[in-house]
């Protein structure tokens, strides 16, 4: 190891002190230099700016909010782009006035009525449940099929003929949000239908007509789940070529299985501008995501153009406690009497965020500011539960 020499390093120490004592005083920055500082400041606060436009910042900063940069976002924090007043361009107002109308329309009917949309590849397994749900309340709903695949002889009288034209559906595909508009495009020609509830082939009611009817009539919203989920099947699926119209802040998530009061139904009809978005952009492996237009259209167009009049749940239960691609399917072993009244039982939605941390939100069922069940119908249930069913539903009272 090397020795100080102690008398020499208080000698240099001393030749500092001196030095700095007589030192001459600063001169003023010159010109140049002022300017180098503003270029210099405005081309950091650009670079910063760019960042957080690209959501790149929580990677390139180590002491950002997401504490590490990861291959995916599933563990950052989405920061969103800052608030930018822009001007609309002509179709965004055109739509913004049709969508206004819409919504400020008047209900005329004084016999409204539900539309029960079914979409089903074909069979209607449970036919015999829902003529037996249907029997007495005539007057009060219509019944609409589209059958994508076959379409097999009706026994009901209130599914016979009721067939609309129908094109393929595929899974995760815009052809499914095509086949639901259909659906509404046909039950809207129908000036007393009030309401409007999508089904599937496997779902089933879990109360009484008289229950349903007043439910769904005497609201004023729309029962569209929605909610904001800033994991990769949520916000993770977004894709900034939906800008300027769609912009992340306003992109959610939500369950397929919806009702709609008739305004709503109407600006669904109505609207091209967000729906053409979704059609380009929205795509099983576009930009190497999974984005699926029938969990995201309908939240982020009403959170859009409407958030005050959907009341954030469905009215569907689906239980997605897998966690998987498809949800719970119930077999005859599953179904009791036990397991129906739970379901129509539950008050408090629950949503799950598909980040790491898997947050739960939940939100009491609120009916007209009363706290009522969330469910009216349930799926999904396979075809040989039909007869258990119906046992259950002849044997106890269902309100």
């Amino acid at each position: 190891m090397l020795k100080r020499n102690n008398g020499s390093e208080m000698g240099y120490m001393q030749m500092l002190t001196t030095r700095s004592r007589h030192r001459s005083p600063m001169k003023k920055p010159t010109t140049m230099i002022l300017l180098l500082c503003i270029f210099l400041s405005c081309a950091y606060y650009y670079f910063i700016h760019q960042l957080i436009i690209k959501g790149t910042l929580v990677c390139y900063f180590p002491f950002s909010s997401c504490g590490k940069c990861e291959k995916y976002p599933d563990n950052c924090d989405y920061l969103p782009p800052p608030a930018i007043e822009r001007k609309y361009s002509n179709d965004e107002i055109a739509s913004h006035v049709v969508i206004r109308d819409i919504l400020n329309a008047p209900c005329l009917s004084k016999n409204p009525k539900i539309a029960f949309m079914f979409l089903t590849p074909g069979s209607l397994p449970f036919e015999r449940l829902w003529d037996q749900f249907f029997q007495g309340h005539e007057g009060k709903f219509s019944v609409y099929v589209h059958s994508s695949k076959t379409k097999p002889l009706r026994r009901s009288r209130y599914f016979i003929n009721q067939e609309i034209p129908s094109d393929e559906v595929h899974w995760g595909n815009i052809s499914m949000f095509d086949a639901e508009r259909r659906l509404l495009a046909n039950a809207l020609q129908d000036p007393h239908n009030q309401h409007f509830v999508l089904l599937s082939d496997s779902c089933i009611p879990l109360h009484s007509f008289g229950y349903i009817y007043d439910y769904l009539i005497n609201t004023n919203v729309s029962f569209v789940e929605c909610f904001e989920d800033i994991g990769p099947q949520g916000n993770g699926r977004y894709s900034r070529h939906m800008l300027p119209e769609i912009q992340m802040k306003d992109f959610r998530k939500g369950g397929q299985w919806f009702t709609l009061k008739r305004q709503h139904a109407l600006v669904v009809i109505a609207d091209n501008l967000y729906y053409s978005k979704f059609r380009a952009y929205c795509k099983l492996g576009f930009e190497g995501k999974y984005c699926i237009v029938d969990e995201h259209y309908l939240p982020t167009l009403f959170n859009i153009v409407d958030p005050g009049g959907i009341a954030n749940w469905s009215v569907t239960h689906v239980d997605w406690s897998k966690r998987g691609w498809h949800p719970k399917t119930y077999g005859v072993q599953d179904v009791t009497y036990h397991l129906l009244n739970n379901i129509s039982s539950v008050d408090v939605s629950m949503h799950v965020t598909s980040n790491m941390k898997k947050e739960i939100k939940r939100q009491p069922c609120l009916w007209n500011g009363i706290e009522r069940p969330c469910y009216l119908f349930a799926r999904k249930f396979t075809p040989q539960t039909i007869d258990k069913l119906l046992h259950i539903f002849s044997n106890h009272s269902i309100n």
